[in-house]
């Protein structure tokens, strides 16, 4: 596959960069309002945003509610570790890295294409500490050494859903084994009504984890359209407060439920084991219109 490269075709023109990767046709389109910012498509599907100048800025609504549990997972600007299981762009990794100097982040993308492709069209700070391994998530996740991580990071998307293998308990306790007793996790769900996936993936949490906490558009929570929801766990309290604050202030505001309302809202939906497990739902093609 050919690729139109970024040059300028007069005044402040830029040109998209189109490549085939492994997960399918690879777009970087440029931010017509951000000098060196860019949006990654995949098939179409937009993944990840990165402005070159402004790495702290994030765009898309689910990285913006990642960006706060970044901030509230230690006190401002203490360096902490990192996993982050999926790269895309590789925008939350320079999140961090801005805003928690010395930070030590380990990213795992099984698509080497998109990682050949971001390296050279978005280069990293070369003083950031971000090492990407070229793995499946899980099989990535398993070479982490044990209570290593203060957060780990899930956002992976193949063909736009979920993986089956990383929606389980299974999977979860190979999360919880990276993690510092400390450490949170964090993943980037995405569904539609009637919620079976959302519900379930709750109830698999809640398995797990002590503490739970969903940031997500009420929209979406009603199951009134398809969209994404960041579910957060860990085994000490949560930042609820502050949560709820940021996710209400953000450009288009969240809600963040927690607790027996959020055990409620799975509707006694069952744990998600290994044996079980299936894909997060395809999104409806207007999603992406």
């Amino acid at each position: 596959m050919g690729r139109s490269r970024n040059t300028r075709r007069g005044p402040g023109a830029v040109e998209a960069v189109v490549e085939a990767v492994d997960g399918g046709l690879a777009q970087l389109v440029p931010d017509p309002d951000r000098a060196r910012a860019w949006t990654l498509l995949i098939d179409g599907a937009p993944q990840s945003h990165v402005d070159l100048d402004d790495p702290a800025y994030l765009s898309f609504e689910y990285q913006r509610r990642l960006g706060h549990v970044i901030d509230l997972v230690a006190p401002p600007g203490k360096p902490v570790h990192v996993v982050h299981l999926g790269g895309g762009a590789l925008s939350l990794a320079r999140y961090v890295a801005a805003t928690r100097p010395r930070s030590t982040q380990q990213v795992v993308e099984r698509d080497t294409g998109l990682v050949q492709l971001v390296r050279r069209e978005l280069p990293l700070d070369p003083n950031a500490r971000i090492r990407v391994r070229s793995a499946d998530a899980r099989a990535g996740l398993a070479k982490v050494p044990d209570g290593w991580a203060d957060l780990v990071i899930s956002d992976v998307f193949s063909g736009a859903r979920t993986p089956a293998h990383l929606t389980s308990t299974e999977f979860l306790d190979e999360v919880r084994r990276a993690l510092k007793p400390t450490g949170t996790h964090a993943a980037n769900l995405a569904d539609g009504p009637p919620l079976a996936h959302l519900r379930g993936q709750i109830a698999t949490a809640a398995a797990r984890f002590a503490e739970l906490a969903l940031i997500a558009d009420p929209a979406v929570l009603r199951g009134k359209r398809f969209g994404n929801a960041v579910l957060v766990a860990a085994d000490q309290p949560l930042p609820l407060a502050e949560l709820t604050r940021r996710a209400a202030s953000d450009p288009h505001p969240a809600r963040v439920e927690h607790g027996r309302p959020l055990i409620d809202f799975t509707g006694g939906a069952a744990p998600v084991t290994d044996a079980a497990a299936v894909a997060s739902p395809a999104p409806p093609p207007s999603v992406f219109r």
